[in-house]
């Protein structure tokens, strides 16, 4: 029998034990994780990484490792230095939330235009590394929202069709999709004459319902700036206010566009600084955001993959059978999220019908929340028989969802103890179409603000 403090044979000894971290024993020597990797699902995704990639891969496409023996990952280059040009009155939160999350979220072009319910873009290059998806090979969102997936893929080689419902979603991700390549000398030229530009937009917005507060200066004409009085008059005449040069190049036009929606996104939020402010600092940002990613870029934009962003009916998606190699979707969060209600301001400029088009959303369509769960259901088991029919035998569809027990409790009249978690719903309707479980991983969900606490990362594969 062995004593207090003796070792069996081969049995590393205590002082031996605590000098070797958790990473030291999982992950060979020659590689070195992110900074800010703290959880335990991004620890078992860069295990998998690990396993499943060689060195060069690592180098280009890891999630989760700055280094490969003497050289830098991409990713660990596409997210150092600052993380983003953020204006002077931002808050410290704001400030915070950037620097804590700089290797998640916030590099590429995915820090354009904030979205309600958006991946955490690095949590997305892990799992399309996971499921095995190679350059070449081609990905599906059914439900693309703000195009993480799309941008990830691109960066990655991965070809890529993004959907969504909303024609909004499909401007926003061409945008950004576009941005990694946009020459940036128009965008330049809108900085530098950037009160003409927000003139433009707010000629053609004119008539829009807004939901904005006056802000103090508003109030008060007189504390204005030269700059902000002509900024925030427009013109009642017909005559067109013309761009800055080379901006109404189609690509340069549209991502100025969402930075003109974006802009007004805060306006509605915010009474702090005056529209105009507003618009000039994300028009700044944006061009901080594209000019530093195709810095990251220059030399190897023929790595970058084709990615067609497509507004159209995740139930019955315009794809051929068996012709994806994955599938990465999150389904709409309608019950904690309006996204119609969000977008409002920006789906009147471009013309839509939103009562037309919540008819069509899923998880927006009925009565009361107790029929639009119904409809829910109904819907989303034929996304999963689509998504069953597109994918390749063999291959993996992953869904990211988050799950609150409570909130459907309340929609439901039960407790919520007799609940089935959506995660579980998900799982049984993919079963029926031929999808089989074969991981899932949970996620916690940080922030007071946050109606959900638990996010599971299901891998399902097709049989």
């Amino acid at each position: 029998m062995l004593r207090a403090g003796q070792q069996g044979s081969g049995t590393p000894s205590l002082e031996e034990t605590l000098a070797e971290s958790v990473p030291e024993r999982l992950f060979s020597k020659h590689l070195e994780l992110v900074p800010q990797l703290n959880e335990v699902y991004e620890l078992e995704l860069a295990f998998l990484e690990s396993r499943l990639l060689n060195d060069d891969e690592l180098i280009r496409n890891g999630a989760y490792f700055a280094r490969v023996g003497d050289t830098l990952t991409r990713h660990f280059l596409m997210c150092s230095g600052q993380p983003v040009f953020l204006p002077q009155h931002s808050s410290s939160r704001l400030r915070s939330f950037f620097q804590t999350k700089q290797f998640k979220t916030g590099y590429g072009t995915h820090g354009l235009f904030p979205y309600r319910g958006k991946f955490h873009p690095q949590m997305i290059k892990g799992i399309l590394n996971v499921m095995g998806l190679k350059p070449g090979d081609t990905v599906l969102d059914p439900m693309m929202g703000s195009g993480t997936v799309l941008i990830e893929a691109r960066l990655m080689g991965i070809k890529s069709v993004g959907v969504d419902a909303s024609p909004f979603c499909q401007f926003m991700v061409q945008a950004k999709l576009d941005a990694l390549t946009l020459p940036l000398e128009p965008i330049r030229n809108a900085v530098a004459d950037s009160v003409a530009v927000f003139e433009h937009f707010e000629q053609r917005a004119s008539g829009l319902k807004r939901k904005r507060k006056k802000t103090a200066d508003e109030r008060a004409p007189e504390l204005f700036s030269m700059e902000d009085t002509k900024a925030k008059r427009v013109s009642g005449s017909k005559k067109k206010i013309s761009l800055p040069k080379a901006c109404d190049q189609e690509k340069a036009y549209q991502f100025l566009l969402l930075a003109y929606l974006d802009a007004a996104g805060y306006a509605e939020r915010s009474d702090r600084k005056s529209p105009y402010e507003q618009f000039r600092a994300v028009l700044e940002r944006y061009l901080f955001v594209a000019d530093k990613i195709q810095k990251v870029l220059e030399g190897v934009e023929s790595e970058l993959a084709p990615a067609s962003a497509l507004t159209h009916d995740a139930r019955r998606l315009p794809l051929e059978d068996a012709s994806v190699d994955g599938i990465v979707f999150s389904p709409p969060y309608s019950f904690a999220i309006d996204y119609l209600e969000n977008d409002s301001f920006h789906l009147n400029f471009m013309g839509t019908d939103i009562e037309d088009l919540r008819g069509r959303m899923v998880g927006l369509r009925g009565e009361d929340l107790k029929e639009q769960f119904e409809l829910y259901k109904a819907d989303m088991e034929k996304v999963m028989g689509e998504c069953a029919r597109v994918l390749a035998k063999g291959r993996l569809c992953t869904i990211v969802v988050g799950t609150n027990n409570n909130q459907l409790a309340k929609i439901l009249g039960v407790s919520a103890d007799e609940v089935q978690p959506i995660d579980d719903l998900l799982i049984e309707l993919a079963t029926k179409h031929g999808l089989r479980l074969v991981r899932r991983l949970e996620r916690q969900i940080t922030g007071m603000a946050n109606i959900m606490r638990s996010e599971y990362i299901v891998m399902l594969q097709r049989r």
